[in-house]
């Protein structure tokens, strides 16, 4: 916030001076005057994640002061300072203890005693009784102590053991907090507003309450709330957060512009294209949420172990406690197995995954990877084979039709029926005839009741009689005979690797299509990449045998792992046979036909340009043009599991081994509270080191990476000549 010039403190309003705090609350970069004002705007303002750490560390402010008073006073009763003359007043000093002891244990201690009597009730035992056990049990001796006038006090062993502990409880907090402000902009598309321009005024209004056709105004450095094209104003976007586009995109009028990027340099008036809660920002922030809340493998095992480390622990540490009471006096007896308690928290067990895994998921999506099952990355890391659909994840997807062989009919009535039946399919040869019928001016052909059948075309009504498109098999289903000179014509196509489409109404087949489709330009570089990473690379696709191979062999897929014609059941009974012989598998595809095996993969990866049915059974989806990720994806997916794999060891290796030390009476409470704190340290820092992996690089030979390249070229064969008038996209 600015005056005249002057930068003000968000929260009180001050000049915040030349040293300002900085601090990005709720994804906003925020200036304070002085760290006072930055906790309680946070307290006030920040997420639930920032909010939560900010009130731990209020919490080990107060804490902290209580107990270095309790230190201070502790250390002079260990030296004997208050012997001889001052022996009377040592009754005083445990009072005085025990004052300021019993503030420190509430104030610290509070969360921790919600939080087992809430897991009390439900019947479950975790860490934070082990440390309520342990504290309460000091705590509780040292105050019959004092009424008894006793020699030992141990109130410097509950109040430190509970700033221990908070202070580890912080640095969690802290950690998820970093992640939650890395994935503030993936977050927001539900709370956001909206400026809406109506009627010459401007008034704020939630996002979910924008509707296409509203005019919205975004100044220079605000987020863009919806989806539409901007009617005035010119500037830049960054769309890193949505599509992983790395440069800033110029923006003028009639230019289209995503919500959740972020307008650069010039006001805009946008009007909006659709409804505010259906964006692919808002979609995006949806299933983030989703796969934040599921649980990975490697948390519910930690978990699993954790509801039964507990019990054994508490056991460990009333047999340890009983076996030094034989030998030992009472008070020290107690804190031995109070050590055992405080030793074996699992706080550093329960951080191991879930802190990486959502590091990682927010890593992912700021470069507009979107994770929609966290268990996916871990599969990924685990996976040695990958599969590829062809059409639309190895080529570029703009296919286009290069010839059009008919039976006595007129083309332009052959791509007028066809373009009237796939205007309803997402396929890239559905897009290619409708460009084709486009480019010409035809005007496609009513058609309805219109029904896709996966793997083999689509079929409707049309003037009172059904009309078809697809292959072979889909004429055959539908009993229609084809001429022999269209069969024939079409199998020199097929032989030469282009693909065709039949079109038949009146009960017989009138027309082929023969349609030509490129390799991306970025396709062989990562399938090299990933065969570089220890990974089988295949291809399964519905397309002629032909047509894969051509791909193939463009790509660098060796011959052997090309399986071609399989229709969605046959590509899952593939992949079956591949997990038999390699274990976990993935698949990488886009477009209607993939759905099923997408579903069926260990891992499923959608390519950003998939349709819907593509997406929802997706575990990953890359962003648009994204391709080239794929061996970065796998890179961060294996640091991901690396570092959980770490860190569960750590935790447990650490476990075990303070466990033996403290059962032997080697270590004091206080001791045993700050290697726990120093555990969970190690973790933090360990899963903050996903955040220095490189950047995905694209490949110098794609060029702009965001956009599939587009072939331009005609038929490489003979006697398929280009058809006149077709242009050569079909977006």
């Amino acid at each position: 916030m600015t005056l005249r010039g002057a930068t003000l403190c968000n929260h009180c309003l001050l000049p915040t001076g030349p040293r300002a705090v900085q601090r990005t609350i709720n994804g906003e970069r925020c200036e304070f005057c002085c760290y006072g004002c930055c906790i309680a705007y946070q307290v006030r303002s920040g997420s639930r994640e920032e909010w939560d750490a900010t009130w731990l560390l209020i919490r080990l402010g107060v804490g902290s002061f209580l107990s270095m008073n309790i230190m201070l006073l502790s250390l002079l009763l260990y030296t004997d300072a208050f012997s001889g003359i001052d022996a009377n007043i040592l009754p005083w000093i445990h009072l005085l203890l025990w004052i300021f002891a019993t503030p420190a244990v509430a104030i610290l201690g509070g969360p921790f005693l919600r939080e087992t009597w809430h897991h009390g009730v439900q019947g479950r035992l975790t860490a934070s009784a082990l440390i309520v056990i342990g504290v309460s049990a000091a705590y509780l001796y040292s105050a019959f102590a004092v009424i008894e006038r006793s020699a030992q006090v141990y109130f410097d062993t509950a109040s430190m053991v509970l700033m221990l502990f908070t202070f580890g409880r912080y640095l969690e907090a802290a950690g998820r907090a970093r992640a939650a402000r890395d994935l503030q902009p993936l977050l927001a598309a539900e709370s956001e507003w909206a400026m809406v321009v109506e009627g010459g005024s401007q008034n704020p209004q939630p996002v979910r309450e924008v509707s296409a056709g509203m005019l919205v105004r975004v100044r220079p450095g605000e987020r863009i709330p919806v989806d539409g094209v901007v009617i005035e104003g010119e500037s830049h976007s960054d769309e890193a957060v949505i599509t992983g586009e790395s440069r800033q995109i110029a923006k003028a009028v009639g230019s289209e512009v995503i919500a959740g990027s972020i307008n650069v340099d010039g006001p805009l008036l946008i009007r909006s294209s659709g409804a505010g809660n259906t964006t692919r920002w808002a979609q995006i922030c949806r299933s983030v949420r989703a796969s934040l809340l599921r649980r990975t493998p490697s948390q519910r095992i930690a978990d699993n172990i954790v509801g039964v480390f507990v019990p054994l622990v508490l056991a460990l540490g009333t047999a340890t406690a009983l076996y030094w009471a034989q030998r030992l006096p009472l008070d020290r007896a107690l804190l031995v197995g109070l050590a055992v308690l405080v030793v074996a928290c699992p706080c550093a067990v329960g951080l191991a995954a879930p802190l990486a895994t959502s590091l990682g998921i927010g890593r992912l999506a700021r470069c507009g990877c979107l994770v929609r099952d966290p268990a996916a990355l871990e599969a990924l890391a685990h996976t040695r084979l990958l599969a590829f659909d062809k059409t639309g994840t190895l080529t570029s997807g703009i296919a286009r039709v290069v010839s059009v062989e008919s039976e006595g009919i007129d083309t332009d009535e052959v791509l007028a029926r066809a373009a009237g039946l796939e205007q309803y399919s997402e396929h890239a040869l559905a897009r290619a005839v409708a460009a084709a019928a486009a480019a010409r001016g035809i005007e496609p052909i009513a058609t309805g009741n219109v029904r896709a059948v996966p793997g083999r075309g689509i079929y409707g009504n049309a003037d009172g009689q059904v009309v078809a498109a697809g292959n072979d098999a889909l004429m055959e289903e539908l009993g229609w005979p084809l001429m022999p000179a269209l069969a024939d014509q079409a199998r020199s196509w097929e032989a030469g690797g282009y693909s065709v489409v039949y079109v038949g109404w009146e009960g017989q087949v009138h027309a082929v299509l023969a349609f030509d489709d490129s390799p991306r330009p970025e396709a062989r570089a990562m399938l090299e990449a990933l065969r570089q990473r220890g990974f089988r690379v295949a291809l399964l696709t519905g397309d002629i045998r032909a047509a894969a191979q051509r791909i193939g062999t463009a790509v660098g897929i060796e011959a052997g792992d090309i399986q071609a014609g399989l229709v969605p059941e046959a590509k899952q009974e593939a992949l079956d046979r591949y997990r038999q012989d390699h274990g976990m598998v993935a698949m990488v595809g886009d477009g209607l036909n993939d759905g099923p095996v997408l579903a069926e993969a260990d891992v499923g990866i959608a390519v950003g340009s998939a349709t819907d049915l593509a997406r929802e059974t997706a575990a990953l989806v890359l962003p648009l043009g994204g391709l080239w990720m794929l061996p970065w994806v796998i890179d961060l997916a294996r640091a991901i599991r690396k570092t959980i794999l770490t860190n569960l060891a750590w935790a447990f290796g650490y476990n075990f081994v303070a466990l033996a030390l403290a059962a032997l009476g080697f270590l004091q409470p206080v001791l045993a509270a700050a290697i726990m704190a120093g555990s969970s340290l190690l973790v933090v820092l360990n899963s903050l080191w996903l955040e220095r992996l490189p950047d995905p690089v694209p490949p110098a030979m794609s060029g702009r990476h965001s956009m599939p390249a587009e072939d331009t070229t005609d038929s490489p064969t003979s006697g398929v000549p280009a058809l006149a008038g077709v242009g050569t996209r079909a977006g």
